[in-house]
């Protein structure tokens, strides 16, 4: 009886997944990617979180023994043989400095082994494939903005169009590789957590935006960030002055 109030106090309990999927032109424009740089959305994780918006803990068989006997990150590569294919080209990891797998087993640490998927690291790296590749979760369409598109757009009218489109509030986060010039970073996606998986009911996220993204009503975000935006002054500024 005490081992399993200790699994539901510490991560089992969890509300809702977080679907987070990232845009790597502007991820390469803070840091060192490898190239060719990715022109699609690539997923950074599938994410069991609280209902107050705070990331379930990675596994830790002391602090947070989530789960009973998950897989170990170590042993989950055989069992990704599979997919590895789409993983290599859906879920990469951008930085230089690590691996696909090393990526892969950062996520399943931090994520799957609290997920509802702690013994199947298959079809919780499949299930979120899937979710990530179907046109219910495609960005671009929820946020009404073309891949090429080089406008500046209030954040809310994208969190509006997202609302419009697929039906929930999503999260939007944002990078400033220069004082006043935001980024759109990562879209998240969320999604309740049921008896069934793969999740598949949408919710609004409890928090709209993240990272350097803070004011819908006053943040301007570029999708592709050109040249010229990086000249002398600042173009959020610059925006609502002319507004």
């Amino acid at each position: 009886m005490l081992a399993s109030l200790v699994v539901s106090v510490n991560g089992s309990n969890f509300a809702f997944y977080k679907l987070s999927l990232t845009w790597p032109n502007s991820v390469c424009k803070i840091t060192t990617c490898k190239t060719p740089i990715p022109t699609y959305f690539t997923i950074h994780g599938l994410w069991p979180t609280f209902g107050n918006d705070i990331p379930v803990p990675p596994y830790n068989p002391t602090s947070n023994k989530c789960n009973p006997n998950p897989t170990s990150p170590d042993d989950i590569v055989g069992e990704l043989a599979p997919i590895k294919g789409e993983l290599d080209k859906k879920w990469p990891n951008l930085w230089v400095r690590k691996t696909n797998v090393d990526f892969w087993k950062i996520q399943w640490q931090h994520h799957g082994m609290c997920s509802d998927y702690p013994r199947d690291p298959l079809d919780y790296f499949k299930d979120t494939l899937n979710l990530a590749q179907s046109k219910r979760f495609d960005p671009f369409k929820a946020l009404g903005v073309q891949p090429s598109d080089q406008t500046p757009h209030l954040l809310h009218t994208l969190l509006e169009n997202a609302y419009k489109n697929f039906g929930a509030y999503p999260q939007i986060t944002c990078s400033m590789p220069k004082k006043g010039i935001l980024l759109l970073k990562e879209i998240r996606f969320c999604l309740k957590r049921t008896k069934k998986t793969p999740p598949s009911v949408v919710q609004n996220c409890p928090t709209y935006v993240g990272d350097r993204c803070t004011n819908p009503l006053t943040d301007y975000v570029w999708l592709r960030a050109t040249p010229t935006i990086f000249g002398p002054h600042n173009v959020t500024s610059d925006l609502l002055a002319s507004t």
